[in-house]
């Protein structure tokens, strides 16, 4: 019980901030910067891979010649979330990765919704990889009287005045818009009074919600479009 105390009472540096953690190194509160979050995905798909090749253990510095990123970010990464390491050992592969898809959410089934049956829309729900993360599309929904009755992928496709009801009736954990940015503000706003908690906005526009308490991914496919275009006349002029 002493030693308990003692645990929950020692204080350590991270990233240059200081965090308190409880029994067995996991930190208690911990604000994680984005650029740390960005990478957590890229270590689950690496290890992922790791574990298709009948790997068991890897280095932090084999890691990082896998990854391109330093042995000491990875380390730094993994200790803002209890670290998992061994010295003179290295990472279990099939530990980590699990341990990884805990933080990440992945061990339960995430219901999305698409709003914007168009091109994009029925481009994400024919992806069928992200089933095998726990997310699965179970329903889309479009202004298009045409669209009405379909199906991709066995999913139906159904008119935005049945929104609420479905969102009444069925468990969503998601909301990806797939539609003109003119009406995503509203859409989005909507979309956090009937109470789903996150939303995977493609509308390439940044959202503006009322509820703070949502989580906004904004993914603007151009901005990577231009981060390539401008890598390639980099890589032109050197």
């Amino acid at each position: 019980m002493r030693h308990g105390r003692r645990l929950q009472k020692k204080i350590r540096a991270v990233d240059s901030e200081w965090i308190r953690f409880k029994p067995g190194g996991v930190p208690l509160e911990k604000e994680i910067s984005q650029a740390v979050i960005r990478r957590i995905p890229r270590y689950y798909r690496c290890l992922g891979e790791l574990i298709d090749e009948g790997m068991e253990r890897i280095s932090s510095k084999d890691l990082s010649r896998r990854m391109s990123v330093t042995a000491s970010q990875i380390r730094q990464d993994l200790n803002n979330f209890g670290g998992f390491g061994q010295q003179g050992y290295g990472y279990n592969v099939k530990y980590l990765y699990e341990e990884i898809g805990k933080i990440l959410g992945l061990g339960e089934t995430h219901n999305i919704i698409i709003v914007g049956a168009g091109n994009l829309g029925q481009a994400l729900a024919n992806y069928v990889e992200f089933e095998k993360f726990g997310f699965k599309i179970i329903a889309l929904f479009d202004i298009n009287p045409e669209l009405k009755g379909q199906t991709v992928r066995g999913i139906g496709i159904h008119m935005l005045e049945e929104l609420d009801a479905f969102c009444k009736k069925e468990r969503v954990n998601i909301a990806a818009l797939t539609m003109p940015k003119t009406k995503a503000d509203t859409i989005a706003n909507h979309l956090a009074d009937l109470g789903i908690p996150a939303i995977w906005n493609f509308a390439n526009v940044d959202l503006k919600l009322a509820d703070k308490q949502v989580v906004v991914e904004n993914v603007h496919l151009s901005d990577s479009l231009m981060q390539l275009s401008y890598n390639l006349v980099k890589h032109k002029q050197s």
